[in-house]
């Protein structure tokens, strides 16, 4: 019996690539602003136009680190996705979790790139535009991220949880959020669901670290 083996970035090593860079951008971000409150969109206009003028130096380097953690999710996305392909996965949920992937990826990328311009001087200082590219920022790194989010946890998650490839509760831990993930559009209308958008941020990082070390990279083959 001669054993095929998976080739390719591996999915566990790119998803710790990703957690590292978020938690750079946050780390980064209060160490250069000294500990002050990100600038979210609920908060009052003339509150997050003062953090802004006051730390553009913080949010330009949240912003690139931000930007940077798009890769190693689109990486992982192509990574995992092909391991269910070579593992004879050949249900829909592969297709689903490309796509919820790939979209995440583009709008965490997105997102960073608002940030990065919120930062460039004569953008926060006309409040009416900084409040416009606060919000399409939040939206891109928000609700969109969660729901794309939630169609890769689910893609991956339900051939993982029917043909035994993974653990039981790391199946379920990806069903669970990425429920959440598709609830937390409901944010666009009722302020309360906006609680579930860092339950799936977080959330995520345990599920990719955790799928993408236990997915089973090899198959038999027999001659």
């Amino acid at each position: 019996m001669v054993v095929d083996q998976h080739r390719g970035p591996h999915p566990g090593i790119t998803a710790i690539v990703y957690v590292a860079l978020f938690a750079v951008s946050l780390i980064t971000y209060f160490s250069l602003s000294h500990g002050t409150g990100y600038p979210i969109p609920f908060a009052p206009a003339a509150e997050s136009q003062e953090i802004i003028l006051r730390y553009r130096h913080a949010l330009l380097a949240n912003a690139f680190f931000q930007f940077a953690t798009a890769f190693p999710l689109g990486l992982f996305t192509a990574a995992v996705t092909s391991r269910l392909s070579f593992l004879g996965v050949r249900a829909t949920g592969v297709s689903i979790a490309l796509f919820g992937g790939v979209a995440a990826s583009v709008f965490v990328a997105i997102s960073g790139i608002s940030t990065w311009v919120l930062a460039q001087p004569g953008i926060a200082e006309n409040i009416d535009v900084m409040r416009a590219v606060q919000l399409f920022g939040f939206l891109n790194g928000g609700p969109a991220f969660s729901v794309s989010m939630g169609l890769l946890m689910a893609g991956v998650s339900v051939p993982a949880l029917l043909l035994k490839l993974t653990p039981r509760w790391m199946a379920w831990q990806g069903l669970v959020l990425a429920a959440f993930g598709i609830l937390s559009t409901l944010s666009l209308v009722a302020y309360p669901f906006t609680f579930l958008l860092p339950a799936v941020r977080f959330g995520s990082f345990v599920w990719m670290i955790a799928m993408g070390f236990s997915l089973p990279k090899t198959l038999p083959v027999r001659m």
